[in-house]
């Protein structure tokens, strides 16, 4: 859905459901790395898509369209909000360092643990999401510009790139420094986890 999406706001809104597709793969994995990898996407979840949001809003406000056909080139007349937009992009699909990779891991950690074809089959997921976010990009910030109109668009001031920094530099500590939120998530989800795992193991028993 999200690839054949010709509006900006509908093919964002359609990438955070794959995010959260990803969630619930991690926690019915019934995995420590599984449970551990859904609770960290969703956080990074907030922080990527949040901004993506955010970003579009930004692009709405200039031209107030979302369609994908009304841009085009925006990289030129935009250099600062189409860094910004590349960063967000790229922490979503899930670039290593950045927020979005190690929770996709973790949960595709637990679920190749649970079932080798779930892990398979989830890691598909990855590649479609990059497809359609990074062409989502190509179209929007690269080639010429189409309509005289986007030529005249002003950057974003200070006030965008004040909303802006938090969810970059959030996007970036949390790719490098996981520990600092896995170490809280952990105890959290092993509490979870041992219960399921001694009613699985009465079920098995009967």
């Amino acid at each position: 859905m999200a690839l054949v999406q010709p509006n900006l706001k509908k093919l964002i809104a359609y990438s955070s459901i794959s995010h959260l597709g990803f969630v619930v793969l991690g926690v019915f994995s019934f995995t420590q790395a599984g449970l551990d990898g859904a609770t960290f996407v969703m956080l990074a979840h907030g922080v990527s898509t949040g901004g993506l949001f955010m970003l579009a809003g930004m692009l709405y406000e200039r031209r107030h369209t979302y369609e994908i056909a009304e841009f085009g080139g925006l990289a030129t007349p935009m250099p600062k909000y189409a860094t910004f937009f590349s960063f967000i992009v790229l922490a979503s699909v899930g670039l290593p360092l950045l927020n979005g990779f190690i929770g996709e891991f973790l949960v595709l950690s637990g679920a190749f643990r649970d079932r080798a074809i779930y892990g398979i089959l989830g890691a598909t997921g990855v590649i479609w999401s990059a497809g359609y976010l990074l062409w989502m990009y190509q179209r929007v910030f690269f080639g010429k510009v189409t309509h005289e109109v986007n030529n005249t668009l002003p950057d974003i001031d200070g006030r965008e790139q004040a909303a802006l920094w938090p969810a970059a530099v959030a996007a970036l500590v949390m790719g490098v420094a996981p520990l600092v939120w896995l170490n809280a998530i952990d105890p959290a989800a092993q509490s979870l986890l041992t219960p399921l795992t001694q009613m699985a193991s009465k079920v098995v028993g009967q």
